[in-house]
């Protein structure tokens, strides 16, 4: 048994931690902070989790923390932890980051995508990016996890077998992506609100949304070629659940040919036959986000159309579960060697 703490318990993602940590068999739960509730109790904000976490809301202070638990959550803004890490934290405990601080390894990038100052550099080439399915083997001995986010994790699990594979020109990839309105965040937004939102769709953070280097930085690292996309991302009105369709053009192979769906789909299923939360749908079957609402999972399909020579690659998943709190869960679960799927077997929830 562990001891975890969690700061930023009251946003979205930091719910989601508190829910699927209370269902742990190797976790108690001894503290959990926020800045907006310090005092409060945490089952009167979220009446879902009464007799479950009742505990009362702490400041935020990870230096305290650090010396109580064995591992803490960050589900904090962009610059919170790079702002207050030092190395005396990451002895006492491990750290897994949900903010974007550590993500991306060039402090420029970071620094020019998310237009603030990194406090702390020093720890950027030892914190693990924590997408299980690619880094496995380094996160079981981090110290620091920087968490994906939820398009990169979508978008990642989508493409990366056909880039891998030699299928497609990595300088063709266009990545077209619906998000629920909990990617935003809790924080009072006008956009946000259900006026707003419902009975509509609409694309935001374009021609460069932030998150675009993280994605290419990833791809390019299981292609043969560096890869330089175009990323979409578009608010939907439903509260969660992540859609990527992606595009690319077909390579011809050596003999002139195309590869064929078959041959791809072949490739697909290899490539996750061993991992336990992406399933590979049958051909003709495409992803739905109600198909892996409230869970682990990572839906993928793909299709080829013959008549452009373009791929067709699809992938639906919960972005505050796969997408944020789960993958967080799961990394933990490796980095303390517990069976990788504690806590997030569940089978999606539907209706």
């Amino acid at each position: 048994m562990i001891n975890a703490g969690i700061i930023g318990a009251t946003g979205y993602a930091g719910a989601e931690l508190v829910r699927i940590l209370s269902n742990h068999k190797e976790v108690c739960i001894k503290t959990l902070c926020s800045k907006s509730y310090a005092g409060q109790k945490y089952s009167d904000i979220f009446g879902n989790m009464r007799g479950i976490a009742d505990h009362i809301l702490q400041k935020d202070d990870i230096e305290k923390l650090s010396k109580e638990v064995d591992v803490i959550f960050t589900a904090t803004p962009q610059g919170y932890l790079a702002g207050v890490l030092t190395e005396e934290v990451l002895k006492n405990a491990k750290v897994i980051d949900l903010s974007a601080d550590f993500r991306i390894k060039d402090v420029a990038v970071y620094e020019k995508w998310y237009g603030i100052e990194h406090k702390s550099p020093q720890f950027i080439e030892e914190a693990v990016y924590g997408l299980c399915e690619k880094n496995r083997a380094d996160i079981k001995s981090a110290r620091l996890i920087a968490n994906p986010g939820c398009y990169p994790t979508c978008s990642y699990l989508t493409v990366s077998p056909a880039l891998m594979g030699g299928f497609i020109d990595a300088n063709t990839v266009i990545v077209d992506a619906k998000s629920g309105t909990t990617g935003a965040g809790r924080g009072a937004k006008t956009t946000n609100l259900f006026c707003e939102v419902n009975d509509s769709i609409r694309a935001y953070g374009l021609p460069g949304h932030r998150h675009t280097p993280e994605i290419e930085e990833q791809l390019s690292g299981v292609s043969k070629s560096p890869v330089r996309l175009n990323f979409s991302p578009h608010l939907v009105p439903m509260m969660r659940g992540i859609l990527v369709t992606a595009y690319a053009d077909l390579k011809a192979k050596s003999d002139g040919c195309f590869p064929s769906a078959d041959e791809i789909h072949s490739y697909y299923k290899d490539k996750y036959a061993d991992e336990r939360f992406v399933r590979v749908l049958d051909k003709g079957a495409y992803p739905e986000t109600r198909w892996v609402k409230g869970s682990e999972y990572t839906d993928v399909s793909i299709a080829v159309d013959e008549r452009t020579n373009r791929l067709i690659m699809m992938g639906a998943m919960d972005n505050m579960t796969k997408g944020a709190a789960g993958q967080a869960v799961q990394n933990m679960n490796i980095m303390f060697g517990f069976d990788e799927d504690e806590g997030l077997g569940m089978a999606p929830v539907f209706p």
